[in-house]
């Protein structure tokens, strides 16, 4: 009989967490590598080259690849054999190494869990609760798979419950456009068919936890049900041009994965789960012989990239002084434009954003040394700073969530730039438009590249939201693509229809 020991799951599990925090996994590194070469648009091949060179640059510093760090999802199989030494239960285990892992002194990882989820919202601190999954098995071992997942792409997941006779295929291929570019593709979809509602759900989660394995089975060919309907969505997905950050090109999923369980006759369960450029999730056993060994990756197996080639345009990128920048400046940029930001700007998220505009509803001035006038707001919530850092990982947050306000802000505070990731919706591209302002887009998944360019960082209001605070950030040379114009044009709109067309070998007509 095994005798495993509360310290070996703890420990275990604070070790993984802190290890997929900054390393990708191999698979990972080599199909991004590979979509690199192949990439013929030059705004993706930019966003992933940025994607590599900060993945690199995590594994070299232990810095997380993405400020959200995620909520952490574990499934744990408990052989029949095992004993445990420990006065707690699985779950308190668990979250006691997640906690352990999110408050590290050397690399502190973003607590994003909230509790009372439909009320106060408190952040819980340490990110726990995790979401834990158990099952039983045969054996004398603890197998564990824990993964941090994003919110940017856990909010894409979705649902439906098909026909019988409906294909499959087509609603993935129906759906993918409709989740738009904040999951931050490129990534992995996870499908899950059958069961019910809930096991259809858990097994797509289940599916993202396989390494990648696309091309190996391009090669030998599809001998099952479940591998034909990968290589047809993985074919059919990348055909529709929606590429890297939603900007268009050729790769828009490395691997589909897909698990299936027996269902009811008259249904058709199937659930559709994104991993992001962010893919986190690492699988170890524990035998009673101590905590999980993990292993050291090597830094040979990561490409070589240099970090101004990866600058989105490289040498055609234009530099913007944004503490002498005005309305007039910004109407001559258009979608696809490259900038190197330098200069000051202002942060916030939803929470900002709600406090701010609560403060204008009730005709009370904003908090002292918030001035939005000429300035630009960068959507993010950064990881907090460590040793001689400014600022912690500081990527882009999706900016669609922001859109509701996106009038008032405009309207009100003399407000004319926004920063984010992903594409905005019809009612915050009216509000530009209206306002003759513009949209900008940082690489989602290039947390601590970005937050190099961050030289200085301070604290201006609502200081009592942590990460979600407002913040004064003094940039050099932030690379960002204007993704909305002042006239209302949007490169995730004109990016994947003109790849889609290449793709598909139809002339494109340009003006």
């Amino acid at each position: 009989m095994t005798i495993i020991t509360q310290d070996h799951l703890i420990d275990s599990v604070c070790d993984a967490l802190q290890y997929i925090s900054y390393y990708h996994s191999p698979d990972f590194v080599q199909a991004m590598a590979r979509a690199y070469e192949q990439e013929q648009s030059q705004a993706a091949k930019d966003a992933i080259g940025q994607i590599l060179i900060n993945s690199r640059l995590c594994a070299e510093g232990h810095r997380p690849i993405c400020q959200d760090t995620g909520i952490v999802v574990v499934f744990v199989k408990i052989g029949m054999q095992v004993r445990w030494e420990t006065d707690m239960s699985v779950e308190d285990m668990v979250n006691e190494g997640v906690r352990r892992a999110y408050t590290h002194p050397d690399n502190p990882l973003r607590a994003s869990v909230v509790s009372d989820p439909a009320g106060l919202r408190i952040n819980t601190k340490d990110n726990t609760p995790a979401v834990i999954h158990m099952e039983m098995a045969p054996g004398d071992k603890v197998e564990v798979t824990v993964a941090a997942k994003g919110g940017g792409s856990e909010n894409k997941s979705t649902f439906t419950i098909l026909n019988p006779s409906d294909d499959i295929v087509q609603w993935v291929v129906d759906t993918l456009p409709g989740m738009g570019a904040g999951w931050c593709p490129p990534g992995i979809l996870g499908i899950g068919i059958g069961g019910t509602a809930e096991k259809a759900m858990l097994l797509a989660k289940q599916a993202l936890m396989a390494p990648i394995d696309i091309q190996a089975l391009i090669q030998r060919g599809a001998q099952t049900t479940l591998e034909k309907l990968r290589l047809e969505i993985y074919e059919k997905v990348n055909a529709l041009g929606i590429g890297a950050q939603g900007l268009g090109g050729l790769t828009t999923v490395l691997d589909v994965k897909i698990l299936d369980y027996p269902t009811h006759a008259v249904s058709k369960p199937v659930a559709l789960i994104p991993n992001c450029a962010a893919t986190r999730h690492i699988h170890f056993s524990l035998d009673g012989s101590g905590p999980a060994r993990l292993p050291l990756p090597n830094l040979d197996d990561w490409p070589v990239i240099s970090q101004q080639s990866s600058r989105p345009g490289s040498q055609q990128a234009r530099k913007v002084d944004l503490n002498q920048i005005n309305r007039d400046d910004i109407s001559q940029w258009q979608p696809g434009d490259t900038l190197l930001l330098s200069g000051k700007i202002l942060t916030g998220r939803d929470a900002a954003h709600k406090r701010l505009l609560e403060l204008m509803t009730q005709g009370q001035p904003l908090p002292e040394g918030v001035d939005f006038t000429n300035r630009f707001i960068y959507y993010v919530g950064p990881v907090d700073a460590v040793r001689d850092e400014a600022v912690g990982p500081a990527g882009p947050t999706t900016a669609t969530r922001m859109d509701k306000f996106t009038e008032a802000m405009l309207a009100r505070t003399g407000l004319i730039g926004m920063i984010g990731k992903a594409e905005r919706g019809p009612e915050a591209i009216a509000a530009i438009k209206k306002h003759k302002a513009v949209y900008l887009i940082a690489t989602g998944g290039a947390a601590y590249l970005v937050s190099k360019a961050i030289k200085a960082a301070k604290v201006l209001a609502f200081e009592d939201m942590g990460m979600e605070a407002i913040y004064e950030f003094d940039v050099t040379d932030m690379p960002v693509t204007v993704a909305v114009d002042v006239n209302g044009n949007s490169i995730h709109q004109s990016g994947p229809a003109l790849w889609k067309a290449k793709i598909a070998g139809i002339p494109v007509v340009t003006e």
